[in-house]
C-alpha cells in the first residue's frame, strides 16, 4: 500500500522569510541546526542510514518521475524527428514549458493527491502519462470521489477496446464536471495518445471540482507545439494552454453559511467581521507580547493558532510541543493538526475547516475557524 498519505506534502514555493515568533517569546534566537557541506557527513550517521529506503526517498523518487513525465513531452528539436502518420496530429511541450518550475509543482501536487486518494486501493501513480492514458486510474478516482460505479466493458487487450472504455470514462468525467462539448480541452483520443497537457488539465479540474486539499501555483500556462503531417510534410504551430488560474477557495463544498454570503455579497460587513476577529485574537495574544496584523496569512503556519487556543483555555503551550520556527509546508500541517487536537480536548465542535485548508492559506476556512473560537470564548 502506498505510504504517500504520510509523506511530505508538495507545496507552492512562495514562502518568504518572516520574522520569527521565537524572538518575541524568549528574547533570544534559537540555534539553527547546521546543514553539513558536501563531504562533511558524520561517518557514524552515514553508516546508520545506509541501505534504508525512507518515505522521503519515495517522495523524491516520485518527484523525479514527475519531471520525467515533463521531459518525455518535449517537442523534438527538429521537425524531421517528429514521426507521424499521414494526417496524424500530436502535441508537445516546448523546452521552456517543460522546465517551468511552477508546472513541475502542479505535477508533484497531482501525483501526491492521486496517491493519497487511491492508497486504500493499493494504487501508486508514478508517471502521469504512462499510468493514466488508459483511463483505469481516472475511472477509480471518479468512482471513489463521486461514489458511483462506472459501467465499462471488461478489460480488453485490444487498443480499440481500450479506447471505447476510455471514452465512457471521459464522458462520465465531463458530465460530472459540467463541461460543454464545444469547450472540452481534452478528449479520449488525446488522453490515449498520452497527451501531457490534456491529462493535466483534466486532473486539475477534477481536483478543483472535489476541492482537493492542495493549492496549485496561480496562472500556470503551457506553451504547446502542435505538429500535423499533411501530404508527407510535418507542419507545426504554437498554442498556449491554461493549466491553472487562481484558486479562490479550497474548503469542501457544503451547506452555505454566513461566511459564504459575506464573501459573495457583503465586503463591507466582511471587513467588520475581520476587524472584530483581529481584536479578539490580539486581546489574548498581547498577553504574551504577540500581535496579529493579517488574519489572512498569519495563522497559516499554525503557531499563533496553537498559542491562541492555549491562552483561551488558560495555559501556555510549551514551545517544544510544536514547531515554533516553521520550515516548510509539512511543519505547518503538523502545527495546525496539533491546534485542532487542542481544540478537540477543549470540547469544541469539529471545525468545518480542514487542516490542509488552513495550512494552504484558505482565507474563508481561516475565518471560519477563528469565528468558532470567538463564539465560545468571546466573554473571556
Amino acid at each position: 500500500m502506498s505510504t504517500l498519505g504520510r509523506s511530505k506534502t508538495p507545496q507552492r514555493d512562495d514562502t518568504a522569510k518572516k520574522p520569527s515568533v521565537f524572538e518575541k517569546l524568549s528574547g533570544t534566537l534559537s540555534r539553527k541546526k547546521k546543514i553539513p557541506e558536501d563531504g562533511e557527513h558524520d561517518g557514524g550517521a552515514a553508516g546508520g542510514h545506509a541501505g534504508q529506503h525512507t518515505e522521503e526517498d519515495e517522495v523524491l523518487e516520485l518527484e523525479l518521475e514527475g519531471r520525467e513525465a515533463l521531459d518525455s513531452s518535449l517537442v523534438p528539436v527538429l521537425a524531421k524527428n517528429i514521426w507521424l502518420e499521414e494526417s496524424e496530429t500530436r502535441r508537445y511541450l516546448t523546452k521552456e514549458t517543460a522546465r517551468d518550475h511552477k508546472l513541475g509543482q502542479v505535477v508533484d501536487l497531482l501525483i501526491y493527491w492521486l496517491n493519497d486518494e487511491l492508497a486504500d486501493q493499493r494504487i501508486v501513480v508514478r508517471h502521469i502519462q504512462e499510468d493514466l492514458f488508459d483511463g483505469q486510474i481516472i475511472q477509480k478516482l471518479l468512482e471513489k470521489l463521486e461514489q458511483i460505479r462506472i459501467e465499462v466493458p471488461e478489460v480488453s487487450q485490444s487498443e480499440e477496446g481500450q479506447r471505447q472504455k476510455l471514452q465512457i470514462v471521459i464522458q462520465t468525467a465531463n458530465r460530472i464536471l459540467g463541461q460543454p462539448r464545444d469547450q472540452e480541452k481534452w478528449s479520449a483520443d488525446l488522453i490515449h495518445q498520452k497527451d501531457f497537457t490534456a491529462i493535466i488539465q483534466l486532473l486539475v479540474l477534477i481536483a478543483l471540482h472535489y476541492r482537493a486539499p492542495i493549492r496549485f501555483p496561480d496562472n500556470v500556462v503551457a506553451n504547446v507545439v502542435v505538429a500535423q503531417k499533411e501530404h508527407g510534410q510535418v507542419k507545426t504551430h504554437r498554442i498556449t494552454e491554461q493549466i491553472t488560474t487562481v484558486q479562490t477557495e479550497l474548503a469542501p463544498k457544503g451547506t452555505r453559511d454566513a461566511f459564504d454570503t459575506l464573501f459573495d455579497y457583503g465586503p463591507d460587513k466582511l471587513a467588520h467581521v475581520k476587524t472584530s476577529l483581529l481584536a479578539f485574537c490580539n486581546k489574548h495574544l498581547n498577553k504574551i507580547n504577540l500581535e496579529v496584523s493579517d488574519l489572512d496569512t498569519q495563522f497559516q503556519d499554525g503557531v499563533f493558532l496553537v498559542l491562541l487556543v492555549g491562552l483561551l483555555e488558560g495555559y501556555f503551550v510549551p514551545l517544544y510541543h510544536f514547531n515554533l520556527q516553521v520550515h516548510g509546508h509539512e511543519e505547518k500541517v503538523k502545527n495546525v493538526q496539533f491546534a485542532f487536537k487542542l481544540m478537540e480536548d477543549a470540547g469544541l465542535e469539529k471545525p468545518r475547516s480542514r487542516v490542509q485548508d488552513i495550512a494552504n492559506g484558505d482565507v474563508k476556512s481561516t475565518l471560519r475557524l477563528l469565528h468558532l473560537l470567538f463564539t465560545k470564548y468571546k466573554h473571556i
